[in-house]
């Protein structure tokens, strides 16, 4: 069984009322799901979007190195002063990214997250 993306995407903006964005990019920097909550002021936008995925996958791409040693990445949290940027490998192709308000209870949605891609596998 496949995870439907979308609907997860969805389920985690529903979660929290702290969560801005939720989605998934390919390994080419593509998002292939999800999308911004609605009636949100985006902070980012246009190819500072682009840039914002492409630093995550590159982001990634640095720990996988260090997997020998310390094991699979997880999840990464990125806090700055207007939003809170988490991103969960979901394999070695995509990656699951959300951001929220500053000082969200990340892990909440990172358990979330994780559950529901465990009970489709």
């Amino acid at each position: 069984m496949t995870v439907n993306y979308d609907e997860l995407s969805k389920q985690v903006l529903d979660l929290d009322t702290q969560v801005r964005f939720a989605g998934v990019a390919n390994s080419k920097g593509v998002m292939i799901a999800g999308g911004h909550k609605e009636n949100i002021e985006k902070i980012l936008d246009g190819d500072n979007v682009n840039m914002s995925i492409h630093y995550a996958l590159q982001k990634r791409d640095l720990y996988t190195n260090l997997a020998y040693k310390i094991g699979s990445e997880l999840s990464s949290i990125t806090e700055y002063e207007k939003v809170t940027m988490i991103s969960i490998p979901i394999n070695s192709n995509e990656l699951f990214m959300v951001s929220t308000e500053p000082r969200t209870d990340y892990l909440k949605i990172i358990d979330f997250i994780y559950s529901a891609i465990n009970s489709q596998k």
